[in-house]
């Protein structure tokens, strides 16, 4: 699903405004970037399609042995289904996201949602800030996973478990096609732990970097 078929241009406007909002009463530079998908993860397709090549396999096999197909017809049977259970694996796993999420694994899914964010984070330039407080708040919708990443001058104050309670809600939101909602709050709680953390607004704080949300689509 597209970022812009998730979220309206409502949600993104909200998305803008709490960003706003939280710089207002902290020193932290907040970005949001919204990605369709963090990774191509053909190796899950084709996990997809060896195993539905090897259904394909046994049904063939039935058919010759189970239902006594000796016809000459079916003798292509061993050539072609495997052929068909594999093409047919591979489209499943494009049309049906849980399943390329299965065949995934948790763990490149994780890998590769922190690697993509990590690239955000340098791309965006959140870096770039004169206290080095920014925060990426990156979400990647198929993996259904969200990154918090934050600069050294956030880090030193702010634990990183501190992070963990926004991430794991808003990424239940996404599933539950709850997002836009979700990340406006998710952002909100951002700027709640970083003024509790003393990160206060300076009064000759400037925005330093755009509040819109980055939207990526592939």
């Amino acid at each position: 699903m597209a970022v812009r078929d998730y979220f309206s241009a409502a949600d993104l406007t909200a998305v803008k405004e709490a960003t706003r909002e939280a710089e207002s009463r902290t020193s932290g530079e907040f970005v949001c970037v919204i990605v369709e998908r963090s990774d191509g993860f053909e190796d899950a397709r084709w996990r997809a399609a060896a195993l539905g090549s090897l259904i394909g396999g046994l049904l063939a096999a039935y058919g010759f042995y189970a239902l006594e197909a000796w016809e000459p017809a079916f003798f292509i049977w061993p050539a072609v289904m495997p052929f068909a259970g594999m093409a047919v694996g591979w489209l499943a796993a494009i049309a049906v996201p849980p399943i390329e999420r299965e065949l995934a694994g948790g763990e490149a899914l994780r890998s590769r949602v922190h690697n993509r964010a990590a690239a955000a984070f340098v791309d965006e330039s959140v870096f770039r800030t004169r206290d080095r407080t920014g925060i990426l708040i990156f979400v990647s919708l198929f993996e259904r996973r969200v990154e918090i990443l934050c600069d050294e001058g956030v880090r030193d104050k702010v634990p990183g478990e501190a992070w963990l309670g926004i991430t794991r809600v808003l990424a239940a939101a996404l599933g539950d096609g709850r997002g836009g909602a979700a990340l406006t709050a998710a952002i909100k709680a951002c700027g709640d732990v970083v003024e509790e953390a003393g990160l206060e607004r300076r009064e000759d704080d400037v925005n330093e970097l755009p509040d819109e949300p980055r939207v990526g689509d592939e």
